[in-house]
């Protein structure tokens, strides 16, 4: 049996006392023995209490995250922060069980907060209601680990583009040398999850497997506008024009029932006026809502996977995944565990964003338009969703302010050859690059 180490200090808690064991016995697969290591496990009686001290984020307070926050707090964390811009709906009840049906209407990270508190007094959780977007570099270098357990891909590139930003490098060699905070993800959709470790600079970033993820459904807007052809087209009509038009005071309520029955019956009547058949009210809440199916049991597994990740780059008690790992509990107890390899070409973590990206393009037949739908909205590398386009000369499209947008509509139909001149390089923003640029130079043929 390994020697026990002598406590320095007593731990005022002795339900804490297998985690005490852990932490304070030499292990065998300490962190730096594995294939992902990040620290030295250098195992100690006062370890225990400064795990207990260090600041954690959580981001999500959903299905996923009331579980995230219950497995950290019952770990022996104390010091738990965070941020979801939801309040709570009926539907979420029955899975996000740290809420209540008195809870209706109110912030679920505010909520969630309240009854961690009530349940493990030792612990404090600070929420915040709004956007991951409304926080600094200080804010997101304060935490010893992130653990997310967010539902859409854009706010994973935010985060991650954020975390590889903050990261110093060694002027001497080129090499990361400091403020490095560890990333764990975790997901769910139906039987499925994932978990996946992300150390920023040293494993392979999210944007590095942006490429593994199907392209989202998205539709010009002049076509949703001018020309629709799919009940896809009616419903974001409605959903991003109409509504608007029709309300101008009032943001359109995606949990309300009132507000997409409107949306399903104005989309009806578009659809009919275009002969377009299959609108339902079904379809409209999926593609207004992007309706993803929730298992309690699956949130529950993929909590456990995550909160275990953040225990070990928390503490270097053990070795860390390498690096991502797949929960398919539809074909019974069956996961995979593989390596992200690092992409050269990845907009974030490498120098690929500077280079000059050729392509050919038909100078007969690509328009503006074609442009932004094949190469970067499309391209599974590059999956933008709201691109700027802009020469040294002039500017080609911009979807914001309106009134701009607007006046650069007609230029989406217009023949990418008639707008630019051979040589031109194309500078491309969105806001999931964070504030990078890609560099086109279209090669016409």
């Amino acid at each position: 049996m390994d020697e026990v180490i002598p406590l320095a200090q007593p731990i005022d808690m002795t339900r804490w006392s297998p985690l005490q064991n852990i932490l304070s016995r030499p292990s065998p697969f300490g962190n730096e023995t594995g294939k992902l290591p990040n620290g030295v496990f250098e195992p100690s009686a006062d370890l225990l209490r400064e795990l207990r001290e260090k600041k954690i984020l959580v981001i999500g307070a959903g299905g996923l995250g009331c579980e995230i926050l219950k497995n950290l707090a019952l770990s022996g964390l104390t010091n738990i922060h965070v941020i979801d811009l939801d309040t709570i709906d009926v539907t979420n009840i029955n899975r996000q069980f740290l809420f209540r049906n008195s809870d209706v209407g109110r912030p679920k990270a505010e909520v969630a907060a309240e009854f961690i508190m009530n349940r493990v007094p030792t612990c404090t959780v600070t929420p915040y209601h709004t956007k991951i977007q409304n926080f600094d570099r200080e804010f997101y270098s304060g935490f010893g680990v992130i653990v997310a357990g967010l539902d859409n891909i854009e706010a994973r590139r935010w985060l991650n583009n954020m975390l590889v930003s903050m990261v110093e490098i060694d002027e001497d060699d080129g090499e990361p040398c400091g403020n490095i905070v560890p990333f764990i993800d975790g997901g769910t959709e139906g039987f499925r999850g994932q978990a996946r470790v992300i150390i920023p600079m040293f494993s392979a970033c999210f944007e590095c497997t942006i490429g593994t993820f199907p392209p989202k459904t998205t539709f010009p807007l002049c076509t949703i506008t001018n020309t629709p052809r799919l009940p896809e087209h009616c419903i974001t009509y409605v959903y991003m024009l109409e509504w608007e038009q029709s309300f101008p005071d009032r943001k359109i309520d995606t949990d309300n029932p009132n507000d997409m029955q409107w949306i399903y019956h104005k989309a009806l009547q578009r659809a009919q006026k275009y002969g377009i058949k299959g609108v339902t009210y079904f379809l409209t809440l999926g593609v207004v809502k992007n309706v993803i199916p929730a298992i309690a049991s699956t949130n529950a597994v993929m909590a456990a996977a995550c909160c275990n990740e953040a225990f070990k780059v928390l503490s270097f008690a053990s070795q860390s995944m390498n690096t991502y790992m797949m929960y398919m509990g539809a074909e019974g107890l069956s996961s995979t565990t593989f390596n992200y390899e690092k992409s050269p070409d990845c907009l974030v973590c490498s120098n690929a964003a500077t280079r000059v990206n050729s392509v050919e393009v038909s100078r007969d037949t690509m328009t503006l338009e074609d442009f932004i739908s094949v190469h970067l909205i499309e391209n599974p590398d590059r999956q933008l969703t709201n691109p700027s386009l802009k020469t040294p000369n002039a500017s080609l499209y911009f979807p914001n302010p309106k009134s701009l947008e607007a006046a650069l509509r007609p230029n989406l139909q217009k023949l990418l050859s008639s707008l630019i001149s051979d040589g031109d390089i194309i500078t491309v923003q969105d806001d999931v690059l964070g504030g990078k640029v890609l560099l086109y130079q279209p090669n016409f043929i």
